[in-house]
């Protein structure tokens, strides 16, 4: 009982820690979706901010000290002067996506980075991990995206490559690219996601198990004390309160086995009453009953060391073990439970034996004279001590001996 007990807490705390893993991994996954689609809204606000330029075949904005000429657009109408104090300068897509990512940075931390394995600017050289990107892009990936490791901040990198359109051709086709090629991509560096905590998960987890683990217990505790109410019933007589048939079998062969093995002697007595159906046909069964009840109790109080044993064997017989017990020893115990029985003057009018309720005693004594007997011969030697008793008049005690035949 005690095993499927702690079973059943190994395997509710087996299920929670599961529920926990999984919980925990949700979370992450989460986390990973969120960055996902963080990074990927921001890719597509430059994709299509590039678009709107390409469109327009690029923009003029005024030269500054921010937004100079770009020395690697090859264009001859890249810069025009309006008037003495403003010239305008074109900025094309790749131009105006290192601008945005510059304020980008500034203001948010966010970093764009438009790259290539074939970069017009040297400045859109790619990094190890975004080369590493560009290769996967050629090889049919479509984007990529993880958690950088190592850093404090929790960066999350993505990266998703740019498909040549007709309106890349103009600074590109000489690159030898066509429309439908990949001619390299975007890197979107998200810094210090927020972290999705996990802390809430792991207390109500520990909560729940706390509580299924009490539950477990309480219960377990319940259904321990049902099991020794029914494993009590299993055992002992209902009418009588001590041990029944069954319980006398299982006592009887450890007693056995222990008498052997420490080369004690081991007696058994045989108790039943006498002329008890005359007795049940007079009085009725409820009286039959409580006399049972009786001589049951007063056979365990004749018993007086803790190790003795009696049981009700079946009807009117009982039962008793006596362990380390020679068989004068068994025989004066046999003659105790007898007058304690004629003391309770028990009323039998049809007796044959006494006007009183009285028993027939057998013992059997195992001993180093007979260290060769099974636990059912030794049984069956008290058995045909007590069939004497009765033949020879009842209300006595019978020892067995070698003369009395089996």
């Amino acid at each position: 009982m005690k095993n499927f007990f702690y079973l059943n807490i190994g395997a509710w705390v087996v299920v929670v820690l599961v529920s926990l893993g999984w919980n925990i991994k949700n979370i992450q996954r989460q986390r990973i979706d969120i960055a996902f689609q963080s990074a990927r809204s921001f890719f597509d606000q430059i994709v299509i901010t590039r678009e709107w330029n390409a469109g327009h075949q690029s923009v003029y904005v005024p030269v500054t000290a921010t937004s100079q000429p770009n020395p690697y657009l090859k264009d001859a109408d890249r810069d025009l002067r309006i008037s003495r104090d403003l010239t305008l300068t074109k900025i094309n897509p790749a131009y105006m996506t290192r601008e945005i990512s510059e304020i980008s940075v500034r203001y948010k931390g966010i970093q764009f980075h438009i790259t290539s394995l074939k970069p017009l600017n040297p400045g859109n050289t790619p990094t190890d991990r975004e080369k590493e990107a560009l290769i996967s892009f050629q090889e049919g990936k479509k984007e990529t995206g993880y958690f950088i490791k190592g850093r404090p901040d929790a960066s999350f990198f993505y990266m998703s490559p740019l498909v040549t359109t007709e309106s890349c051709l103009p600074c590109h086709a000489q690159q030898g690219y066509k429309v439908g090629d990949i001619r390299g991509g975007i890197s979107v560096t998200l810094p210090s996601l927020i972290e999705l905590s996990i802390g809430p998960v792991v207390i109500a987890h520990f909560l729940i198990g706390i509580l299924g683990i009490a539950g477990i217990v309480f219960f377990g505790k319940k259904l321990d004390g049902a099991y020794e109410i029914v494993k009590q019933h299993a055992a002992i007589d209902a009418l009588t309160g001590i041990p029944n048939r069954r319980t006398f079998i299982q006592k009887i062969l450890e007693e056995f086995k222990r008498s052997k093995r420490k080369n004690e002697p081991l007696s058994v007595l045989f108790c039943d009453i006498d002329n008890f159906k005359g007795y049940n046909d007079t009085y009725g069964h409820a009286a039959g009953d409580d006399c049972l009840n009786r001589i049951a109790q007063i056979i365990q109080t004749s018993l007086e060391r803790p190790g003795d044993f009696c049981a009700r064997y079946g009807g009117e017989e009982f039962v008793v073990i006596l362990p380390d017990t020679p068989s004068a020893g068994a025989l004066s115990i046999a003659e105790r439970i007898l007058q304690n029985t004629r003391d309770l003057q028990i009323s039998h009018r049809h007796s044959s034996a006494s006007p009183f309720i009285t028993l027939s005693i057998g013992t059997a004594t195992l001993d180093r004279n007979s260290l060769c007997l099974s636990d059912e011969e030794l049984i069956k030697q008290a058995d045909t001590a007590l069939y004497e008793a009765k033949k020879a008049g009842k209300n006595r005690a019978v020892q067995y001996t070698t003369d009395l035949s089996l």
